[in-house]
């Protein structure tokens, strides 16, 4: 998609594109997960035009205190831990203020995947082909957390599919994958939401939904 071509209507077009994408790409035996919140939505379309899986990753951004929208680093599902120390350095978060933060944000991790996977097992990744998948990327740090943590878990091949992202940071992702599918990265790039129309925040009941529904077609 060229950058004239957006903004993209909602996250389950954005799903759609990208699954056109991926066609011939990756087959039904992969395995998409989606980056609660609104990574989900898009994640869902794509794991419905593949026939593919659906499952979601858990990650929560580590956000600088007093700043919480720029990350410091991220955690994810599996004990996943991703710090850029150099930016808590240069900005002064001592031990006990970065303590806090991944501890709260761990509580909140561990909140959501048990509303968003009840007693379920999470799915082995062991020789797995996984797709990654979020709504957009800016810093990239929940991603980052994301593909270690499916490194870690086992996953074979490992592929991030994504809208819409801030140049520099999709190109710091793209030697740790296999393969990257990405819509538009947008010289001019502020934040994800200004390149939809329609960006609702997604809820814990849109995602929980959004698993059932795929449960209940049996790509789960």
């Amino acid at each position: 998609m060229k950058e004239q071509e957006l903004p993209l209507q909602d996250r389950r077009d954005a799903g759609r594109r990208l699954a056109q994408r991926l066609q011939g790409h990756v087959d039904a035996s992969a395995l998409v997960l989606g980056l609660p919140r609104g990574g989900v939505p898009v994640a869902a379309e794509i794991a419905h035009a593949l026939g593919a899986t659906l499952d979601v990753m858990v990650v929560r951004k580590l956000g600088v205190p007093g700043h919480e929208e720029f990350a410091m680093g991220a955690i994810a599902s599996g004990g996943v831990q991703v710090l850029d120390k150099p930016l808590i350095q240069r900005l002064g978060v001592d031990e006990r203020r970065l303590e806090s933060v991944i501890d709260h944000e761990r509580h909140e991790l561990e909140r959501r995947e048990h509303a968003f996977r009840g007693d379920r097992a999470y799915p082995s990744l062991t020789g797995r082909q996984v797709i990654l998948v979020d709504d957009g990327i800016a810093t990239g740090a929940t991603m980052r957390a994301a593909i270690h943590a499916v490194r870690r878990l086992g996953a074979e091949h490992c592929t991030l599919a994504v809208p819409v992202a801030a140049p520099e940071s999709l190109e710091a992702l793209r030697p740790e994958v296999d393969h990257v599918v990405c819509l538009a990265a947008p010289e001019h790039f502020a934040s994800v939401g200004q390149w939809y129309r329609h960006f609702d925040q997604t809820s814990d009941a849109e995602v929980s939904t959004c698993l059932r529904r795929s449960n209940d077609t049996g790509t789960t």
